[in-house]
């Protein structure tokens, strides 16, 4: 597919920019420019355009207003030592995205369109990569229902758009491993609803137990699963890892109610790969207390695009807390982080091919 370029009539100076990516902290600064695409029912996907970063105009009868038809991926460009920028595992989240959109009765995007969308993107905008340590440049594919109509029946019309925004440190609590609140009282998804699919309702669900574990002085919140309310799931925005004494590792199971998180792919693979026993299956909030209070549990980390691999320190919930280990970061956290952003940075040597150089 051709991208048309549409010229930026004010680009952002550049001592402005400058001053934006010295410290950008996650999700608040974006970029000059953003790729549109549209599609619409028997005439396919068209009028490819990266341009200006600008407002939408939308109709106030547009479909997903009013029945949330909106799917996202999240992914970063990272600098190499060479100076290059690299995509880690963006077929991955191609992928992922139409596995979204199956389940949200919306278009496929030719797995190829969605990846060089994100390539061109990155090259048009690669001076707002961040200049703080640890920076990188998030980029954020989406695609939302356009048509103007009231009815519920799947949307004839669709935008798909790709943003970036300069990225640095998600958490800001500055310890050294988070801290988890349990929700008792709200679950994130249930049997077959759209726990597996990467759309803001599912996010939308999250906001009110993320506020109240944030108001009790966490960083995240734990959801349990929606049936017997006992199984851990996964957190608002991440997949859990829990580290046994004997170097066994489990992983809730993809039961269709989590997210299939590419990292948490990734750190899979690294397990197997460093001759430990992966065990995908259930595991209750009470084996996670306690296992952690008999000494069992020696580490439990948290994935994700934004964090990357994130020790968990403390969790807490209505019936009481409970401290992992030492209460920081575990030595197998460490080294899977280490060797998982030095493959995203070009720092450690990828066998998998995950990085591609834009």
């Amino acid at each position: 597919m051709e991208f048309t370029q549409r010229p930026h009539p004010s680009p952002t100076p550049a001592n402005l920019r400058e001053q934006a990516i010295a410290d950008p902290g996650f999700g608040t600064v974006f970029t000059d420019h953003m790729v549109s695409i549209d599609y619409e029912e028997g005439r396919g996907w068209h009028n490819a355009v990266i341009g200006p970063r600008e407002p939408i105009a939308l109709d106030p009868a547009t479909s997903v207003l009013h029945y949330a038809q909106e799917i996202f991926e999240g992914l970063k460009a990272y600098q190499h030592p060479d100076g290059n920028l690299g995509l880690f595992r963006p077929e991955a989240n191609a992928q992922r995205f139409n596995a979204s959109a199956d389940r949200m009765a919306m278009p496929h995007l030719p797995e190829d369109v969605f990846v060089e969308s994100v390539r061109e993107l990155v090259r048009k905008d690669a001076d707002w990569f961040p200049t703080v340590e640890g920076g990188s440049l998030y980029l954020r594919p989406f695609m939302f229902a356009s048509e103007a109509f009231l009815g519920v029946r799947p949307a004839k019309k669709y935008k798909y758009l790709v943003i970036a925004s300069p990225a640095g440190n998600y958490f800001k609590s500055g310890v050294p491993a988070v801290s988890i609140w349990v929700s008792r009282d709200y679950v994130r998804a249930a049997p077959g609803g759209t726990g597996a699919a990467k759309t803001g309702g599912n996010y939308a669900a999250s906001l009110v137990p993320q506020a109240e574990a944030i108001a009790k002085g966490h960083d995240q919140v734990v959801f349990l699963d929606a049936v017997e309310r006992k199984w851990i799931e996964e957190l608002g925005g991440m997949n859990l890892f829990f580290v046994m004494d004997d170097g066994t590792v489990i992983t809730p199971p993809l039961t269709g109610t989590i997210l299939p998180g590419i990292t948490r792919n990734s750190l899979i693979q690294l397990l197997k790969e460093q001759g430990l026993t992966i065990r995908e299956e259930r595991y209750s909030i009470d084996q996670w207390r306690a296992d952690a209070e008999s000494g069992k549990l020696v580490e439990t980390m948290a994935c994700g695009t934004a964090a990357v691999v994130t020790p968990v320190g403390k969790v807490e919930g209505p019936d009481g807390a409970f401290t992992i280990g030492s209460g920081g970061p575990g030595q197998l956290t460490q080294k899977l982080r280490e060797t998982l952003v030095g493959i995203q940075r070009g720092t450690v040597p990828d066998p998998h091919g995950w990085v591609s150089t834009i």
